[in-house]
């Protein structure tokens, strides 16, 4: 991660101070960064907790962050849920009292921003299996910093199950390890993974020796930092590894399912679409009804760096986490901003705020926001001018991450695909016969990569040279040394489509 940011030339972030006359403004991203000091100019001073290179799925904020938290008078966030939730609680738990805390997207609607649901990819070969807290738990007072606890309690089986999840450089944080025991000493703290409330997260599973198994989960609640967690119940849920499945009614054995926590409700079960619909097209499955299919074809050699499971070149069953890096998120789409539109719609959040905080700034704020904006809607037909120049039977786009639907849609583009093999694990033969088989049918000329990402991408370049095709650069999330604004990222991705695909 040092070495990446460095590369990027990025100087040293901006401090924020109570001996400063300026408004003190801290941002989640260095995207709405570049927001706002459009509309603040010289009348803000401007941070962001997560710096350009790094992946804001997964960033986690130092002592330096939660000092600037702690001086700002305005804190924007994307939120939706795109930021690492340990962000969200470091602005929800040190702002001052009478500083502005404000959620761009959810505010954005009021200046017709245009929300779309997640498209996520479910087209592995075995069932994508997660973690969903469902419901928001304000019945019992929980807010967007508020942590859900799934713990595993305990496992029985032929050998040993382990639950991990694989960031977008590769390391990976282990939530549940059964070869050493579970202790209920510490609440299972070793064995716990956290999500905000109404949130999934997508998780690799691992089994090291074929047959049945049996691993129970346990969820509670906790409302804040200095609150007991409170109990919300817990089930136990069948695996069948590399073995017949028992019988049982229903066989979760493809597309999209997640172990459940029922955050209202106050209990556990299964949620699963085997066509990768989405939650809305998920069905309820108790757990004493489910098994989920581990097959002999998701048999896989443990590769250098994943030492927790055995030596590299043993073997072990894994259920892949089918999206590259860490992605805790809800069902509404959280990239908003590509689509320029949306950008426009957040600018004008940010302007509102701003006055509201610096009344006397008004004037200023207003007069920037307006100019701001002009080059946004000249930025708009840019990008719509850019990729009509592509011939319609060519505009699809095929990338490492779920993060271009807005762009998609606003545009005139196709989400074809997004490659997003597990680090972890060499992809399999069918995996690469999928995407060889979509470029060939497509006639695409180019794929795309997020330089931030592109490392942990050599499946889709591998492809992309035996195709014979162009691999061309996106940006997403994060800027670097070379795309360092919102406009100039927004023009180089249209700049790469029409150059890449026409």
């Amino acid at each position: 991660m040092v070495a990446i940011v460095g590369a990027a030339g990025c100087t040293a972030p901006a401090t924020l101070t109570d001996r400063d006359d300026r408004l003190q403004v801290v941002t989640t991203t260095g995207l709405l960064q570049d927001l706002v000091r459009n509309v603040g100019g010289s009348r803000v001073n401007v941070t962001s907790l997560v710096p350009d290179g790094a992946d804001p799925h997964s960033y986690e904020p130092s002592l330096r962050d939660v000092r600037n938290v702690v001086y700002a008078d305005v804190a924007f966030s994307n939120y939706v849920m795109l930021e690492e939730h340990s962000i969200i609680r470091a602005l929800d738990a040190n702002l001052r009292p009478e500083a502005a805390n404000v959620s761009l997207a959810e505010e954005a609607v009021k200046y017709a921003a245009e929300i779309i649901p997640l498209v996520e990819d479910v087209t592995l070969d075995t069932v994508w299996l997660g973690l969903r807290a469902r419901g928001d738990g304000k019945a019992r007072g929980a807010n967007r910093a508020s942590e859900v606890l799934l713990s595993m309690t305990a496992a029985s089986g032929p050998g040993n199950v382990y639950g991990y999840l694989t960031g977008s450089f590769g390391d990976a944080d282990v939530y549940f390890d059964s070869s050493d025991g579970f202790n209920p000493g510490d609440g299972y703290g070793d064995d716990t993974a956290i999500l905000p409330a109404d949130a999934h997260t997508h998780m690799s599973w691992a089994f090291t020796a074929p047959g049945v198994y049996e691993v129970t989960l346990s969820a509670s609640l906790k409302v804040d930092q200095r609150s007991r967690p409170v109990p919300l119940g817990g089930s136990t849920f069948t695996f069948a590894v590399g073995v017949q499945p028992p019988n049982r009614p229903a066989l979760v054995d493809r597309g999209h399912a997640d172990l459940t926590v029922d955050v209202d409700g106050e209990q556990m079960y299964a949620l699963y679409d085997p066509q990768g619909g989405g939650e809305k097209a998920q069905q309820t499955v108790p757990a004493n009804e489910a098994v989920i299919v581990v097959p002999s074809k998701a048999l896989s050699e443990i590769p250098a760096g994943f030492g927790f499971l055995g030596r590299p070149g043993e073997r072990v069953y894994q259920l892949a986490q089918a999206v590259l890096g860490k992605h805790v998120h809800g069902e509404i789409d959280p990239h908003l901003w590509q689509n320029v539109r949306n950008a426009m719609a957040y600018t004008q959040v940010i302007r509102d705020k701003l006055i509201e905080k610096d009344p006397r700034g008004a004037r200023e704020y207003r007069r920037n926001a307006e100019a701001y904006l002009a080059e946004l809607d000249t930025l708009d037909r840019y990008v719509r001018t850019r990729i009509d120049e592509i011939p319609a039977a060519r505009r699809h786009l095929i990338t490492t991450h779920d993060a271009f639907g807005y762009l998609a849609q606003a545009y005139g583009m196709s989400v074809a695909g997004f490659v997003t093999p597990n680090p972890a694990t060499e992809p399999s033969l069918a995996d690469r016969r999928k995407l060889t088989e979509t470029i060939r049918n497509l006639a695409v000329p180019a794929v795309f990569l997020e330089p931030n990402l592109a490392a942990r991408s050599s499946t889709l370049s591998q492809v992309a040279e035996e195709q014979g095709i162009r691999v061309c650069p996106i940006y997403g999330d994060t800027f670097d040394g070379e795309v360092t604004t919102y406009v100039r990222m927004m023009r180089f991705n249209a700049d790469s489509l029409r150059d890449c695909l026409r």
